[in-house]
């Protein structure tokens, strides 16, 4: 079981008692879960069937029109009312999850042109591609919380080496590495990044390299700040003396000093990650044609002002979480904050 000490105790009694900040904490992580189930919630192949005495996942499994009497060794859209019949013609029965479309099932049982406005059936509408925009919603904010995440992670272990290195060593580390942080940080990213679309088609892992070598700037400047202002101080000087190694100081000594400012940035990434990437969707050097993104879904709202329900959904998803992590940084802030 895990056991803070006593001023990890009171910093985290301080980040309960910024209710703002603890709400959003757990109304965060609903949303994330939800989203990471979302084949759960939004999947256009049933989620149990049971047929002749048996029980079939094919959300989980693929299985063929073969395993339940057709003819077709091929993959059946159970959507149909020809595959439904045939299931349930021999008393098999099917059952599909709250929204039975993926982000990619176009329905073509529509009744009005695509986009077509809210319905029971599409509670939030469809796409210009009569997709059903709830289920694009739900995965696409899974994407753009793994991007962020998987961003944030990344530019925390390179900025946070780096700036333990410049701040523990000073000297000429210190000077050679922040005149190759004024160079890189001078660098055009977007220009960079369109530039590279054109030689190779953008994915998540591609896009996540490419911001993980800019992103990590701005955590360097906070640990090197607090290493050139620890390393003085006397208990380093008295680690030193002991015989304890650079290593040992820089990561049992020095670091969970640093950690304290370094965390309340990391929230702050996150949005940055979340907006760059519905950026980059929008302008079309995002993710690859076809996935699920918030961006793109600002996109269609642009080119289709007749369906106010595209731009307003995207707007309002993403105005949900950038907020819930705003709140969150806050909260974050207040409970390290030295002078409390």
């Amino acid at each position: 079981m895990l056991t803070l000490s006593p001023i990890g105790q009171r910093r985290w009694a301080r980040f309960i008692d910024h209710r703002r900040g603890w709400w959003s904490l757990w109304l965060f992580l609903a949303l994330f879960g939800l989203s990471l189930g979302g084949e759960l919630i939004a999947n256009d192949k049933p989620l149990l069937v049971t047929y002749q005495g048996e029980w079939f996942f094919p959300a989980f499994k693929r299985y063929t029109e073969e395993d339940f009497g057709g003819e077709l060794p091929f993959q059946p859209d159970y959507r149909s009312a020809q595959v439904r019949d045939l299931i349930e013609r021999r008393g098999g029965r099917l059952w599909f999850a709250p929204i039975p479309f993926a982000f990619d099932t176009v329905n073509y049982d529509l009744t009005e042109p695509a986009p077509s406005p809210p319905t029971g059936e599409n509670w939030l509408g469809t796409d210009d591609q009569a997709r059903d925009v709830l289920a694009r919603v739900i995965f696409g904010a899974r994407v753009s919380l793994l991007f962020a995440l998987a961003l944030t992670a990344v530019s925390a272990l390179i900025g946070i080496a780096a700036g333990a290195l410049q701040g523990y060593y000073g000297g000429w580390i210190d000077l050679l590495g922040q005149r190759l942080l004024e160079v890189w940080s001078g660098l055009p990213v977007l220009y960079l990044l369109i530039i590279l679309s054109g030689f190779v088609e953008p994915n998540f892992w591609w896009l996540l390299g490419i911001m993980a070598l800019f992103s990590w700037l701005s955590l360097v400047d906070v640990v090197r700040a607090e290493f050139l202002r620890s390393r003085g101080l006397e208990y380093v000087k008295a680690a030193r003396a002991l015989g304890v190694g650079d290593a040992q100081v820089i990561v049992r000594h020095i670091l969970p000093n640093a950690m304290s400012a370094t965390l309340t940035y990391l929230p702050f990434i996150l949005t940055g990650a979340i907006a760059t990437l519905s950026a980059l969707d929008f302008l079309g050097f995002g993710m690859p044609a076809g996935s699920a993104s918030l961006g793109e879904l600002i996109g269609q709202g642009k080119n289709n002002l007749q369906a106010p329900w595209l731009g307003l959904t995207a707007f309002f998803v993403l105005a949900v979480i950038l907020s819930l992590l705003v709140f969150i940084g806050e909260a974050c802030r207040d409970a390290f904050d030295p002078r409390t």
